[in-house]
């Protein structure tokens, strides 16, 4: 075999255990020279761990990895493993208040007492022509857009020698014209030999970018395959693991729902989600589905005050909310969990009591004061209600397992009885106990009179709800009443709906610029409109 037909790089049988989990079972993927292949698969089905063991930084339990069929380097081995693989991640990796020609340079100038900054400079301007990157070398690498960094950091990886770049949601951030731009790069540097593993959960992309596509589900390898020829339907039955037609009974109420609790008219945030008309009515349980960037998560993060929107307005039962600001929603009825609770939903060396009290800190004494005893008496509420499992009131919360500690951010929601539930994965990190539990919370929510809204790309999440709308590139593409079947969501979701209306959702490209799309589906309608005009789906 000659070098040129060797693969970039080839993983065979990797296992990856973490304690009882098991991350990548057997998985396997070949990457030739010059190609651009895809990685795709739903959350959890392993593909972020075999990028780890691919790029080093993981050691798998057994398994090979080869690079143009020479072993990979050796266990912490760093510069051995740049000078074959790169990682350029949906987060920037660069050191913002640097400059571009210190960022491709950083940590390469050890032991040396000096450096010639005019010389560097003008090897960095050498370097980033090389490869077709137009950025000044002496520009901070804040100063610069999303798509000039991701250039920088192709442009560093392939200085190291490295000739197989991973691509970890490469568009996530950019508009359509930096979409196009990124893809005739990558078509360049492939002439020139490089290989390129892209991760994405747009697979419209996968069909516009790649040669062949690899699948993973629940931690195993599942379908390998040319683009060329892979039916749609096909690739997104391999992901699920469900065949077309195959419906899944959602878990919604048989309740006729109430009068309106939260509506947006015109909501819009730049480089976000199109402008957006949404109701979540009493009684009702609504999702909004959509991959991690598809601006799905800022919606939510916006009706909480977290993100003020550059327009459009929210109500609440009828009453105008101030946008961008959180004691607004707070006040006005929204309840917020967030999507990380260690980051966002919890004071870690604070009890459960005053953790769930943090939003009624003036219902617990007078003139501004808390009386511990009225704090501990509310928590006994809202944990009898919740069955959070604890010592008691007191206990921190810290010492309580992820789906306790969940049902404490839950608390905290809802202890001023809010109108209506915004939940951000309500369910991550935790087992499947305490997903039906937690579920199971935020159905009763609206069974009691209130609404709910569940921001999330698991499926299991969004059973629980009455209707579900697909967000794609920040816009509502698809709406789901109940019996949907995870083949149609997802493909939904992914940008290659072609669910039983026969409405085709295709690329919605950027949050502002894609035509909108309406599609019926079962009973339900769903509008996503810009400059006050409507699409609609044959």
């Amino acid at each position: 075999m000659g070098a040129e037909d060797r693969p970039a790089v080839a993983a065979e049988g990797i296992v990856k255990r973490y304690g009882p989990t098991v991350a990548l079972d057997g998985a396997r993927l070949t990457v030739r020279a010059g190609e651009a292949h895809a990685l795709v698969g739903r959350n959890g089905a392993g593909k972020s761990t075999l990028v780890s063991v691919l790029t080093g930084m993981e050691r798998p339990d057994s398994g090979t990895v080869t690079f143009g069929a020479e072993p990979a380097p050796g266990w912490g081995d760093t510069a051995a493993w740049q000078r074959r693989v790169a990682c350029v991640y949906q987060k920037s990796m660069t050191v913002p208040e640097l400059t571009v020609a210190e960022n491709l340079y950083l940590n390469r100038f050890r032991g040396e007492r000096t450096i010639r900054w005019r010389a560097l400079r003008a090897q960095a301007r050498g370097l980033l022509a090389e490869y077709g990157v137009d950025v000044d070398p002496a520009a901070r690498i804040k100063d610069l857009g999303v798509e000039q960094r991701q250039f920088v950091e192709i442009a560093r990886a392939l200085s190291f020698g490295a000739r197989l770049i991973i691509l970890d949601e490469p568009t996530a951030r950019l508009d359509a014209g930096g979409i196009d731009r990124l893809f005739g790069k990558l078509r360049a540097l492939r002439a020139q030999g490089v290989a390129f593993l892209f991760i994405s959960h747009h697979l419209q992309e996968v069909y516009e970018l790649c040669d062949t596509v690899t699948v993973f589900r629940d931690a195993r390898h599942v379908l390998t395959a040319p683009v060329t020829g892979l039916a749609k339907n096909e690739l997104v039955a391999a992901m699920t693991g469900e065949e077309p037609g195959a419906a899944r009974v959602v878990r919604g109420s048989a309740r006729t729902p109430g009068e309106p609790v939260l509506r947006t008219e015109g909501l819009a945030l730049e480089g976000q989600f199109a402008p957006l008309d949404l109701t979540v009515r009493a009684g009702e349980v609504v999702g909004l589905a959509g991959a991690t960037a598809s601006g799905n998560t800022a919606i939510g993060e916006a009706l909480a005050g977290l993100r003020a929107p550059g327009g459009g307005r929210i109500t609440v039962r009828g009453r105008p909310v101030r946008t961008g600001s959180v004691p607004h929603a707070i006040d006005a009825g929204i309840g917020y969990v967030p999507e990380d609770r260690h980051r966002e939903g919890l004071i870690p060396g604070r009890s459960v009591a005053e953790n769930a009290t943090l939003t009624v800190a003036d219902q617990l004494g007078p003139m501004g004061t808390v009386l511990p005893a009225r704090t501990r008496e509310f928590a006994g509420r809202m944990i009898a209600s919740l069955d959070i499992k604890t010592t008691g009131p007191g206990q921190p919360v810290s010492g309580l397992s992820g789906g306790n500690q969940q049902k404490v951010v839950i608390a905290r929601a809802l202890a001023r009885e809010p109108a209506v539930l915004v939940a951000v994965r309500p369910t991550n990190g935790v087992d499947v106990k305490s997903k039906d539990a937690l579920l199971g919370v935020v159905r009763q929510v609206a069974d009691g009179g209130s609404g709910a809204l569940i921001v999330s790309d698991e499926l299991d999440d969004l059973r629980v709800c009455d209707r579900v709308l697909a967000v794609f590139h920040g816009r509502v593409i698809a709406e789901f009443g109940s019996g949907w079947s995870d083949r149609e969501l997802v493909a939904a979701m992914e940008g290659v709906g072609d669910g039983p209306a026969g409405a085709g959702t295709g690329p919605a490209r950027g949050a502002t610029g894609a035509a909108p799309v309406r599609k019926r589906v079962g009973t339900a309608e769903a509008t996503n409109q810009s400059d006050g005009t409507e699409g609609t789906a044959p």
